[in-house]
């Protein structure tokens, strides 16, 4: 657990799955992904704890690097670097 802001990585966009469960948040993560490039980086903010299995083999199934993945009050956060 990261425990300030401020030592999360820089994102070039964010992308916001509160409320929506499986597989929406991935589905969107899909479309995300087209509108960047190889090295950027995706945060992604979620509430579905499904969440913690999909974005981890999302990323390993299109090589990108989850940099981080932590939990806090039910929201879900990830910094995914695309590959």
């Amino acid at each position: 657990m990261v425990d300030s802001e401020k030592s999360l990585p820089a994102c070039h966009a964010e992308l916001d799955t509160t409320g929506l469960y499986c597989p929406e948040p991935i589905m969107l993560m899909h479309n995300k992904v087209r509108d960047m490039r190889p090295g950027e980086v995706l945060k992604v903010v979620a509430s579905d704890p499904a969440t913690t299995r999909d974005v981890p083999k999302f990323c390993s199934f299109l090589g990108h690097e989850l940099l981080t993945q932590q939990e806090e009050d039910g929201r879900y956060l990830y910094f995914i670097r695309l590959g």
